[in-house]
């Protein structure tokens, strides 16, 4: 009865229940018939075909790959082969697999190499590496001709780590060089000049970037992220982030921990000083004092604390790169180095004295007169709401909140301006490049953060309105930085997700209407196709998941003229990255 009931019309069930409650144990039905006469039942069902954006945070673990360089849709297959033979070639030791992304029709390449080529690797790289107590202890840099004194030499999953293996990779990606004459397309390197960050600066290579490993990151969420009252396991983040990361953690908890004692004894100073001048302004001659003698101990403490991190992880005494390489954005003419004998590409240095003198310059002084005027303008309309009667008090700290928003706004526009002057003024190497930045940047930030407080203070000599707007700069740029640290990022990935839900809606959409007339799917066994030789020049390997088949058969077609034969299987049983659908 119960089964004939619940098979009933939905005008007979609603019937029933206004007669009597539901037996017990069974949990009522959702008013339906309310909500399909508002929205209409189609609107209802829609849901059932977007999927949710916890099942495109399901990743799949990628094997044998330490990095991974992607490669914009439009890419054609001459340049993807034209890569591939010159890594093949250049590098022997590296294992290329190249995949095919299914949704953005994007490939790449999964780049590993075997424990061997690794030592070899670490050889060339002079990696530091601990040693055998026996030997001596301490670290000193890799040799494969004394490979035994080394700890834990004799395993291949513990000697290296996953950000050393990926630093070995990537110091042979980047020392891959063109021969004299090589060009790509309209790419014309110089003799010796490396290749891929010249790719990548033109835009050629997407991305070069490593592969995290799940299984660390999962370590690290419990024994850094989530123990919030322990210390932060610096060595596990030296060895997946690398020394650089490490450090900058040690140093951020470092200072937090000395921020307890400036934190401290400011409050208990607080506490005790009197409500009179006198006794506040004693009070801030005391806690002057102290940050001095606080902030001189901080630094030799941090020196002392830096040392003995950087001895721990063996980059006391590394020396520094001998020769530093041109940045791949310097422009200029060709010409053969009156040092070297070898062509370069030179700059002449009167033109960016030119550039910084006309264009620079002014603008950067533009820029700080831009600053100043909407300074005045946000004090002026202070001025206008405290001369209007009878506003409530929380409407004087208006303006002080646009000029907080202002700053904030023309932070971002002043850093994009210094960033294309730098880019303009063409530097040759990536450290000028980088000083010259940072002056820039920290000239507008500088100006733009402090210059209204010390207008306030030294020339209006308003105290009052000096701690108000202290106070609103303050919080608004906390909470600025958090808003960009953590919900705008948050906000984008869920934008993104429901992206993707709504292609894989299109593509189901699309799979539907082509069921109708075709199988859909990739066509199997004896279909003649594409994959034949470039397959096997490939290696095969096409990945399980999101990186897989899916490749258009006209291209197939294209980059396997020579074959006349498409098959499914390919080196090790593994489907072919130009399996056809």
């Amino acid at each position: 009865m119960a089964e004939a009931a619940s098979g009933a019309g939905g005008t007979s069930l609603e019937g029933e229940r206004g007669k009597r409650p539901p037996p017990e144990g069974e949990p009522a039905a959702p008013a339906s018939g309310v909500l399909d006469k508002l929205f209409g039942k189609r609107l209802l069902q829609a849901g059932r075909y977007l999927v949710s954006h916890k099942a495109w945070m399901k990743t799949v673990p990628t094997e044998n790959c330490d990095v991974l360089m992607t490669f914009p849709d439009t890419t054609d297959d001459h340049t993807l082969l034209w890569l591939l033979n010159h890594i093949r070639v250049g590098i022997p030791e590296l294992i290329v697999q190249v995949r095919h992304h299914r949704h953005t029709r994007a490939y790449a390449f999964f780049v590993t190499a075997t424990y061997e080529s690794l030592l070899r690797g670490a050889d060339e790289l002079g990696l530091r590496k601990a040693v055998k107590a026996e030997f001596g202890g301490g670290t000193r840099g890799f040799s494969c001709e004394e490979d035994f004194i080394y700890e834990n030499v004799e395993s291949e999953l513990r000697f290296f780590t996953s950000q050393e293996r990926q630093s070995i990779i990537r110091f042979w990606l980047q020392n891959l060089r063109a021969k004299q004459g090589e060009a790509l397309h309209n790419v014309r390197f110089l003799e010796d000049q490396p290749i891929i960050p010249e790719l990548a600066a033109r835009g050629i290579i997407q991305q070069v970037f490593p592969v995290h490993e799940q299984r660390i990151l999962n370590r690290l969420m419990k024994s850094w992220v989530q123990a919030v009252c322990e210390n932060q396991p610096l060595d596990d983040i030296c060895d997946y982030f690398g020394v650089k990361i490490a450090m900058y953690f040690a140093w951020l908890g470092f200072y937090t921990s000395a921020m307890v004692y400036p934190a401290v004894f400011g409050s208990v100073l607080y506490t005790f000083t009197e409500a009179d001048q006198t006794s506040r302004d004693v009070s801030c001659v005391v806690f002057a004092l102290f940050n001095v003698i606080w902030s001189t101990l901080f630094l030799e403490e941090w020196k002392r604390r830096g040392a003995e991190l950087a001895y721990k992880w063996g980059t006391l005494d590394s020396p520094g790169e001998a020769v530093e390489e041109p940045r791949p954005q310097f422009r200029g003419v060709r010409r053969i180095s009156p040092i070297t004998r070898a062509e370069e590409f030179y700059y002449p240095p009167w033109k960016r004295l030119l550039f910084q003198l006309l264009v620079s310059l002014p603008l950067c002084l533009a820029c700080l007169v831009c600053v100043f005027l909407l300074m005045l303008g946000c004090f002026q309309l202070q001025e206008l709401v405290l001369s209007v009667k009878g506003l409530p008090r929380l409407a004087r700290f208006l303006p002080k909140v646009m000029l907080a928003l202002l700053v904030s706004v023309s932070a971002e526009g002043y850093k994009k301006l210094a960033i294309w002057l730098n880019d303009m003024e063409n530097y040759r190497l990536e450290s000028a490049y980088e000083k010259h930045l940072i002056i820039k940047v920290v000239l507008f930030q500088f100006v733009n953060s402090y210059l209204s407080l010390f207008y306030i203070g030294f020339y209006l000599k308003d105290m009052e309105r000096l701690k108000e707007l202290l106070l609103v700069l303050s919080l608004s740029q906390s909470l600025e930085r958090q808003l960009r640290a953590v919900l705008v990022p948050l906000a984008a990935l869920r934008f993104r997700l429901l992206l993707l839900s709504l292609r894989g809606l299109l593509l189901a959409a699309r799979a539907k209407v082509r069921a109708g007339g075709e199988p859909v799917g990739p066509r199997r066994g004896g279909q003649r196709g594409c994959a034949g030789g470039l397959a096997r020049r490939a290696e095969g390997a096409c990945a399980e998941g999101i990186w897989g088949r899916g490749r258009p058969a006209s291209r197939c077609r294209r980059l396997g003229a020579h074959a006349a034969q498409c098959t499914d299987r390919a080196r090790g049983g593994v489907e072919t990255l130009w399996a056809c659908p």
